[in-house]
């Protein structure tokens, strides 16, 4: 079930990244702006942009904010010398990138067979019916809402577009309808929200349902010696062990730290926000109230 929060902050995750949310930005409301950047862009984009494997590329969106860090990765998977290429989470409905995804794969001379959605959140989907209007391609999500004349999307899938192995990897816990792709060719995954190029993912989902999906992730990457992560947002991920591991640690560590709150006397998410996250800025602790919000439930289901 998904959590109830404030109108405010359930309108800024819906147009976190979008075009919307930029326009919004033009009359000074942009709650997730970056504090030291205008643009709100948390790096250069050459960084991310072009970066992957042999088989994914990245094309950044340019919808930076505080919470899509740089701005959406948008993923083209081919299989060298294949007509037909997977193109992971168009992104926001933006015409230029859209335009942009497109053209690429044109240029490279093959066209677009499939598209997928690691989940529902705007920054990731929202241009999908634009896209699949563009190049005539179907898209497959979990959630039917975000599907385009596509079947849905489940764990143990495999996608063989243009001679390609992409693997279904159910990952739910940043959302419930989160998937990974694992990409066995290039010994990489592609994480979607789930584990991100810097920090962590805010949880709009279960924490016990992140937490397994965190252990099962580690599991994955070790026994099938995984190289790289390309995650949704950030750069590529070169050390999946160590990330993982701290990802781990750090879910634990954050826990113990909500429940010594709880234990001194808080009893609402805003306050044990106070108690724990007192040293961030405050214009981030709406956000942090989410995650929260998703560990006071965590303890609450355990005890």
């Amino acid at each position: 079930m998904r959590r109830r929060r404030p109108l405010l902050h359930e309108a800024a995750l819906l147009l976190a990244g979008t075009s919307a949310f930029r326009h919004l930005e033009r009359i000074g409301w942009n709650p997730f702006r970056a504090p030291d950047a205008a643009s709100g862009r948390m790096g250069e984009m050459r960084e991310i942009d072009g970066t992957g494997t042999e088989r994914a590329t990245c094309l950044l969106a340019p919808n930076p904010s505080m919470m899509t860090l740089d701005g959406t990765n948008t993923w083209i998977i081919a299989e060298p010398g294949a007509a037909e290429v997977v193109v992971v989470d168009p992104g926001p409905n933006d015409g230029v990138h859209l335009r942009r995804i497109a053209d690429t794969v044109k240029e490279q001379g093959k066209r677009v067979g499939a598209i997928l959605i690691t989940h529902r959140h705007p920054d990731h989907s929202e241009g999908a019916g634009e896209f699949a209007k563009l190049t005539g391609a179907a898209v497959r999500a979990v959630d039917p809402a975000h599907r385009h004349g596509g079947e849905g999307l489940a764990d143990g899938d495999v996608i063989t577009t243009g001679g390609l192995e992409l693997r279904v990897v159910a990952v739910p816990g940043h959302t419930d309808d989160s998937v990974a792709f694992w990409l066995p060719a290039d010994r990489a995954l592609l994480t979607g929200d789930t584990v991100l190029g810097r920090g962590t993912p805010v949880l709009d989902g279960s924490l016990g349902d992140y937490l397994r999906t965190l252990d099962r992730l580690r599991d994955l990457v070790g026994t099938e010696e995984i190289g790289t992560l390309l995650p949704g947002h950030g750069p590529l991920l070169g050390d999946p062990v160590k990330t993982l591991d701290y990802y781990i640690r750090h879910r634990k560590e954050r826990l113990a730290q909500v429940e010594k709150a709880v234990a001194a006397g808080a009893t609402t998410a805003q306050e044990v926000v106070a108690h724990v996250y007192g040293d961030i800025d405050r214009k981030l602790w709406p956000v942090a109230e989410w995650t929260v919000q998703a560990q006071l439930d965590y303890l609450a289901e355990r005890d």
